[in-house]
């Protein structure tokens, strides 16, 4: 069954996303940025993929973890998964990393660090804090749902892959790298200001994980390869 619905997303809107999904706002070319709610009760667990639009190896994976908890619907009692499967739609449809206005969405956040990089710059954030659409429907969505904890999926090269994790993290991201093997990382490497990982996990405290697929694998094997670790980490 999972196999037909993974045909599917390219072809059309299956019945049961419909169902599942709300518009939590639109993006700069008003394409719709949808969330997808999995079960009830309990602190809710958010899933975020997308934030970047030349990594689709985030989305899919997202879309598939959807699939296996639309499949496993009977087990969602007492607990309540939010997913965001692209963040980034118009970043998405063109494979670019930026929003249509040119904005890294993943340095918009507001945060104390946030800086005003040249539009140039592949880190670009924006004039200002928050002021891409993208990133206000990701910020009215936490405010709503106030989540317990929180998955972002991203994918990266040079096998820098990793369960990156911010704020008070480090369990989630353990019970993830017990699964995936990745190594478990606290910094990047390089400068992060207005990063979501700095808003919500460091200055808000919500254990938050980056989980980094490395880019260099197959989008199926990134999904087989996680897909335990996704589910440890929703696990709680």
């Amino acid at each position: 069954m999972a196999s037909r619905l993974a045909a599917r997303w390219a072809m059309s809107v299956p019945r049961w996303l419909a169902e599942r999904a709300r518009t939590i706002g639109r993006s700069v070319e008003s394409r719709a940025v949808h969330a997808l709610t999995f079960g009830h009760g309990g602190p809710a667990r958010l899933i975020l993929g997308g934030f970047h639009g030349d990594e689709p190896k985030s989305v899919y994976a997202v879309r598939r973890l959807c699939e296996h908890l639309h499949e496993q619907a009977a087990s969602d009692a007492g607990r309540r998964i939010v997913v965001v499967p692209v963040v980034n739609p118009d970043g998405y449809s063109r494979r670019r990393r930026k929003n249509a206005r040119g904005v890294d969405l993943n340095r918009n956040f507001p945060t104390g660090n946030w800086t005003a990089l040249p539009a140039r710059s592949r880190f670009h954030g924006g004039t200002r804090p928050a002021a891409e659409p993208e990133t206000r429907a990701v910020l009215s969505l936490i405010e709503s749902v106030a989540p317990g904890e929180i998955i972002s999926v991203h994918s990266i090269n040079r096998h820098r892959h990793c369960n990156n994790y911010d704020g008070p993290a480090r369990e989630l991201a353990g019970s993830m790298a017990a699964c995936n093997g990745y190594p478990l990382t606290t910094t990047m490497g390089y400068p992060t200001p207005g990063s979501f990982g700095t808003w919500a996990g460091v200055e808000r405290s919500i254990p938050t994980v980056t989980l980094e697929l490395p880019s260099h694998h197959s989008p199926r094997r990134c999904w087989e390869d996680n897909c335990a670790a996704l589910l440890a980490g929703l696990a709680g």
